[in-house]
């Protein structure tokens, strides 16, 4: 695999095999990376909800797909508005672009920007962006700054793609395939998490990894 610099970057732009919706500016283009701006959007976990049998803690696991549903509360900010990100608090962003990948011999790999984590916002992130994919991106926010309240603002630049070009181009249909199904979040215009497929999750749920693996060995 090779990594784009920045000329090769402009040049996959402008052929339209990336795209990013709102466009990049000077700001965000860099020698062989592109940094992606902080959105609106915020996804705050919730860890408990009223309803008839009283208050109920939420309990987050693959086994309870409802409750999965109702596991965030979230927040959309206008022009002009901040974040103040809590002590120890655990939060979603959202990023600003939409990125699609429309080339199918590239993929990207995102990583934190280092003065992100130094104002003490951990990014615990380094994913994969699949060939074909578009959407936004989300990624997960945690003030590590001890007692100190940490205020962003949208459109801050937090975090930065990179772009490989794979050895051999995928088609279409291989670049969906993740596992046995189509890919959980290209086109899906989902900002939540997705559980993965019933049939598996059944088999963790029940103590059945080994008759798992045998099931769907390669």
């Amino acid at each position: 695999m090779s990594i784009l610099i920045r000329q090769e970057i402009l040049s996959a732009i402008s052929s339209g095999d990336i795209r990013f919706t709102p466009e990049i500016d000077k700001f965000q283009l860099q020698p062989h990376a592109v940094d992606l701006r902080l959105g609106y959007k915020f996804l705050i976990p919730r860890n408990w909800t009223l309803d008839e049998k009283g208050r109920r803690a939420i309990k987050v696991a693959i086994d309870d797909a409802s409750t999965h549903q109702e596991q965030f509360d979230e927040i959309q900010l206008q022009d002009g508005q901040f974040f103040d990100l809590l002590p120890n608090e655990f939060v979603i962003g959202t990023s600003l672009e939409q990125i699609e990948i429309n080339a199918m011999n590239l993929m990207a790999i995102l990583f934190p920007r280092t003065s992100t984590n130094r104002r003490g916002i951990d990014l615990s992130l380094s994913g994969i962006i699949d060939t074909g994919y578009k959407g936004h991106l989300i990624f997960p926010m945690k003030n590590e700054a001890g007692d100190q309240v940490v205020r962003i603002y949208p459109g801050e630049r937090v975090c930065q793609v990179i772009f490989q070009e794979l050895n051999m181009p995928l088609t279409r249909e291989e670049a969906n395939l993740h596992g046995m199904t189509a890919s959980k979040y290209t086109d899906s215009n989902s900002q939540y998490f997705i559980l993965d497929k019933e049939e598996e999750r059944q088999f963790l749920i029940n103590g059945k990894l080994e008759e798992l693996k045998k099931k769907f060995e390669i």
